[in-house]
């Protein structure tokens, strides 16, 4: 007599963003956590054009060797998911031959980070398809992955943010730049990994800076650099889906560079980590019940680190919220929720029976 089924779960991974490697990277760590036991697992990438392959289920080749990042191979079974919530499952797409059925999906791990992918677009199709997947939906998917938004909300709740001015590609950086002072920094509206993220200490290399900015995206902001300490905190929903925040960790940028950029993030030494801070109790506190708070105010679900950054005077400031944070070896969510007592496996099937408890849908 055969046990009860397996849930089939896909791990969708890759994607048009210029995440796309930090992506595979993080499928490769929850492709090797998952538990095969209770899961039937099916690995689909999405290449950087957005073509939807099969995978296979062998986290070494997403592993980052060295400096050289992974991608998703393009040569693998072309696959589609219909918007359709009475299939509820995956059709091969072969040149010159009608559409297979794949089989039925019981949920989705959507390791995708950045636009086309962590920003609603995914989160939209699996409504519409009727699979349950981990992490926020379709709102606040997209409030999150849109720095400008985001912040609105966050004030709007009355949660402090550091001072920013918004710049649009083609048109004059608004007067309210001037007032932020310098250093300041310019990034993407809606990026993430730090890519396209400049420094700037002198007017004369503001324009080239929105440039590189504007090269990912037409939307760039430009924010009054902090002095303090970089802190993050994780955030994942409780059994009943009440929030729950990890120990905070501070974030120490070493080895000369001038901060937590791509390279310090992922291809280098350059970074330390304290879990929890060396800061009082009470701010430690403060950033865990800010981040809870954080987390509501855009109306999360599932998961979310939230960045922020601690003045000398104890002030808290919410940087940025992340819905799909890194899952990689280095990132710091999986860090953080291990310091707090939660194993990188059973983070990940917290995750997936959060997002079967919330299934699709208003809610």
């Amino acid at each position: 007599m055969s046990g009860p089924r397996r849930l089939r779960v896909a791990v969708v991974f890759g994607g048009r963003s210029t995440e796309h490697a930090i992506s595979c990277v993080s499928a490769a760590s929850v492709l090797a956590a998952i538990d095969h036991t209770r899961y039937d697992v099916m690995p689909i990438g999405i290449t950087a054009e957005g073509r939807w392959v099969l995978a296979p289920d062998d986290p070494s080749l997403l592993a980052m060797r060295g400096r050289e990042l992974p991608a998703v191979d393009p040569t693998g079974t072309a696959i589609a998911l219909p918007a359709d919530p009475t299939a509820k499952g995956l059709v091969v797409l072969e040149p010159g031959e009608l559409p297979e059925e794949l089989g039925s999906l019981d949920l989705v791990f959507p390791l995708l980070h950045g636009p086309y992918g962590e920003d609603g677009t995914l989160q939209g199709l699996l409504e519409l398809a009727g699979v349950p997947y981990v992490g926020s939906g379709v709102f606040a998917s997209a409030a999150a992955m849109d720095k400008q938004h985001m912040k609105q909300l966050l004030e709007a709740c009355g949660l402090a943010v550091p001072p920013y001015a918004v710049v649009r590609r083609g048109r004059p950086a608004p007067a309210d730049v001037g007032a932020l002072g310098l250093p300041v920094f310019v990034k993407p509206a809606r990026g993430g990994s730090s890519i396209g993220i400049s420094k700037v200490s002198r007017v004369a290399d503001l324009a080239a800076a929105l440039a590189e900015a504007h090269r990912h995206d037409p939307k760039a902001l430009v924010e009054a650099a902090v002095a303090g300490r970089e802190v993050e905190c994780g955030v994942i929903a409780g059994p009943d889906g009440t929030p729950e925040a990890s120990l905070p960790a501070e974030v120490r940028v070493t080895g000369g560079q001038e901060f937590y950029d791509f390279d310090a993030k992922y291809l280098s030494d350059a970074t330390e980590f304290d879990i929890p801070p060396t800061l009082p109790t009470a701010t430690v506190e403060e950033i865990r019940a800010t981040a809870v708070r954080a987390f509501e105010a855009l109306d999360c679900e599932g998961l979310a680190r939230v960045d922020f950054f601690v003045t000398a005077d104890g002030q808290v400031l919410v940087n940025e919220i992340n819905t799909m944070p890194g899952f990689t070896p280095a990132s710091m969510f999986p860090r953080m929720w291990a310091a707090s007592g939660v194993s990188y496996p059973e983070l990940v099937g917290r995750l997936l029976d959060d997002a079967l408890r919330r299934g699709t849908g208003l809610r």
